[in-house]
């Protein structure tokens, strides 16, 4: 695997997995590209997957290392880590009820109207978001209520091309949090998502490859720069998430989402024709 194509893997799985516009799109998206440019990938790909996953989960506990040991050392005390389990549980659910028809839809055939629903989410975050409306200091608490209307925002992020951070902030807002505290729970019910994705295929991939192949030069490379470029996503957003218009970002992923469906159309760069769900086997 070339050490380029896995630093910049590494790069996009950083920004987009902590960005709204889609970690899983960008992926396939840059993998086509870059392929076009000549950087290929080699090897155990499942493996370089597992510890790009693994580079943004570093990224999630570096940043959030204090509330995640308050979490652990109080877990009466503080409910976050109960709101993060139960907020887990829909995306959990629809993994096992779907099952490898999920392997379909990543095959990318459903990539662009993915990243065209993330553009609408956005553009409603911005219609919905709470500026200006918590004076009085609500929505600064995650409640039950908001848990699960993120975890279930977040099942819909199964989606390839759908931004579970963009799917989940809209889902905080909806249900009365400010921008800031939704995207910081948004972010941390991540590393439970990251932890089981990594811990699945995780084992798959030592099984295919032995467990050195989770830890090649080029695997290390692409780890590295994911948990740096995660680390510095989530602070960019958390930042500046009561200023950025997300307007912008829509019309980032829409125009990604348009150029992704005239690739499908044309078959440039290999990327899968559009079909109708019934026509797609197993869907």
């Amino acid at each position: 695997m070339d050490i380029v194509f896995s630093a910049l893997m590494g790069i996009v799985q950083g920004l987009s997995e902590f960005l709204p516009i889609s970690s899983s799109g960008h992926l396939l998206v840059a993998e086509k590209l870059l392929g076009l440019l000549g950087y290929q990938g080699s090897g155990n790909s499942l493996a370089f997957a597992v510890m790009l996953h693994l580079g943004t989960l570093i990224a999630v506990a570096a940043v959030f290392w204090k509330d995640w040991v308050d979490m652990l050392l109080h877990p009466i005390k503080n409910k976050t880590l109960l709101l993060l389990f139960i907020a887990s549980l829909p995306a959990l659910f629809l993994a096992l009820l779907l099952g490898d028809r999920l392997d379909t839809l990543f095959e990318g055939w459903f990539l662009g109207i993915s990243f065209l629903i993330t553009a609408a989410f956005l553009v409603l975050v911005e219609v919905f978001s709470a500026k200006g409306r918590h004076k009085d200091g609500a929505g600064h608490e995650v409640n039950l209520p908001s848990a699960v209307t993120m975890g279930l925002f977040q099942a819909v992020a199964l989606l390839p091309g759908v931004s579970r951070s963009g799917a989940t902030l809209l889902g905080g807002v909806l249900s009365g949090l400010n921008r800031r505290t939704a995207a910081k729970f948004s972010f941390m019910m991540s590393a439970p998502a990251i932890l089981g994705s990594f811990l699945m295929e995780g084992k798959d991939a030592i099984e295919m490859g032995g467990l050195s192949s989770l830890f090649s030069a080029q695997t290390m490379v692409g780890m590295a720069f994911a948990a740096i470029f995660g680390y510095l996503a989530i602070r960019y957003m958390l930042k500046l998430i009561e200023r950025i218009s997300f307007y912008k970002f829509a019309l980032y992923v829409l125009a990604v989402g348009l150029l992704v469906i005239i690739m499908q159309l044309t078959g440039f760069a290999g990327f899968p024709p559009l079909a109708l769900p019934g026509s797609v086997p197993g869907v």
